[in-house]
């Protein structure tokens, strides 16, 4: 199946783009910025963190919906996000929950 026609699978997908985004943003753009005193790479980086984190947010709440979670599924992944390599452990749950989800579609 391809990971992408899965509301699971773009949100581990698009979870691990936005956390490199997120790790890229911290520890290359920000030390750029306050230790070599060139703020461009900041402007860069975060506006596409900042435009990859909505879509996170778009497309968690599609695959909660998708998965009937309860609030506290999406609120701990939500949480993950916001903390530097957390979506890592996020997404190894998220392939064992697709793959659950994925068995339930086809029966």
């Amino acid at each position: 199946m391809n990971i992408l026609k899965s509301p699971l699978g773009r949100l581990r997908i698009l979870s691990l783009v936005e956390a490199l985004s997120y790790l890229t943003l911290l520890f290359i753009a920000m030390p750029m910025k306050y230790i070599w005193g060139q703020p461009e790479m900041v402007r860069v980086v975060g506006m596409a963190h900042g435009v990859l984190f909505c879509i996170f947010c778009l497309v968690l709440l599609q695959a909660w919906i998708a998965a009937e979670w309860k609030i506290k599924v999406p609120t701990l992944i939500f949480i993950a996000s916001l903390i530097p390599f957390a979506p890592i452990l996020v997404e190894r749950w998220l392939k064992k929950e697709e793959a659950k989800f994925d068995q339930l579609e086809t029966a």
